[in-house]
């Protein structure tokens, strides 16, 4: 059998299902649709929607299109889930959201005269949701002109405006006033398309409390094991496991630079584990110097060094063979951690997880 120079990604799809048990409790009943947009936050969006579509989740949020129609094609005739595209209406798209039965997020009012426009030229009205901006300024109608667009309902007698939704900027401080101002101007908006289902809560929010909630939640980084208030959470568990064997063991005395330039300087006599794994499978390059760890042996052990296909780590006296693994995520290294010491949030750190590690699915369906 052949040396394993690959790395190793497993993703626990029960652990998924625990986490969004997890998340609807806080909830309070309140309906689910994940957001598994990037890919499934890089874990793979057709086994995660399979599997959340099992634990009756009916709706999904994705960013592209060309994500919608990817899980379209995953999902299959049997899972006729709704699908929201939060890109929204672009130039063109039209018949490949109705081909693929995408909801388009509308968030600007040219988005919604061209949506309208392409429906009535189709003869038929265009399920879509409408985004409002309560604060963050990214995305989103202005107030002003979410309540000019509830005055003219002629604007949208072609749409079928199914939902109401708005994004929370800082539902990772609990303590932050602007929480509070998002959730009253979305308040304020809520009753002017009452036929529409309200959606304000991505993971962070949920566990703001009920005033929070509405009727549809927004569950991310969360589902995969991202604390919501980007720390480590022991309700939840890490659904995304990393590991990478030693391919080296080297000795370095005191004096001795470890990688590139002159950065790095052994202080004292070390002992080194080379793994074969680096910042082209998504292990940031800035984790060595932020404080970041793997686990070896039942121990944190400091990255050293982290290369492009290569991470030091530091491994002491401690019995080490050539081939044992290295767990550079899971539940030994919590990705908000991991997080930290690279000066990121824990959704880059998924994302970023490259295509050439081996991929194993625990719990798939």
């Amino acid at each position: 059998m052949p040396f394993p120079t690959a790395a190793r990604l497993t993703i626990d799809l029960d652990a998924l299902a625990r986490n969004l048990a997890v998340l609807r409790i806080a909830a309070g009943g309140a309906q689910a649709a994940p957001v598994i947009k990037a890919d499934g936050y890089g874990l793979g969006a057709g086994p995660i929607g399979r599997r959340l579509w099992a634990e009756g989740c009916k709706a999904f949020f994705v960013a592209r299109l060309s994500e919608g129609e990817s899980l379209r094609a995953e999902l299959g005739p049997n899972r006729p889930a709704t699908i929201y595209v939060l890109d929204g209406f672009i130039p063109g798209a039209g018949s490949r959201l109705i081909a693929a039965d995408l909801t388009p997020v509308l968030a600007s009012l040219p988005q919604i005269d061209a949506a309208s426009a392409f429906a009535a030229a189709q003869g038929r009205a265009l399920p879509v949701a409408l985004q409002v901006d309560t604060g963050m300024n990214r995305q989103g109608l202005a107030l002003d002109e979410a309540k000019a667009l509830a005055a003219s309902p002629d604007r949208l007698r072609h749409l079928d405006v199914r939902l109401l939704m708005s994004h929370l900027g800082s539902a990772t401080d609990p303590a932050d006033a602007r929480n509070a101002l998002q959730r009253s101007r979305f308040d304020a908006i809520r009753p002017l398309f009452p036929k529409a289902q309200a959606s304000f809560a991505a993971s962070a929010g949920i566990m703001l409390g009920p005033d929070y909630r509405a009727e549809l939640i927004r569950p991310g980084i969360s589902l995969y094991g991202g604390g919501p208030e980007e720390r480590p959470d022991d309700r939840l568990e890490a659904v995304a496991t990393f590991e990478a064997p030693i391919l080296y063991i080297r000795s370095v005395a005191p004096g001795e630079i470890i990688g590139y330039g002159s950065s790095v300087v052994a202080t004292r006599p070390m002992r080194l584990a080379i793994i074969a794994a680096g910042y082209a499978d998504g292990i940031i390059r800035s984790s060595g110097k932020g404080g970041g760890y793997a686990w070896f042996a039942g121990a944190r052990r400091p990255l050293v060094i982290v290369t492009m296909d290569l991470i030091a780590i530091d491994i002491g006296d401690d019995p080490a063979a050539i081939g044992q693994y290295v767990e550079l995520l899971g539940e030994n290294v919590p990705i908000d951690e991991a997080a930290e010491a690279a000066g990121t949030v824990a959704h880059e750190c998924l994302v970023r997880l490259g295509g050439r590690a081996e991929r194993v699915y625990v719990g798939a369906v």
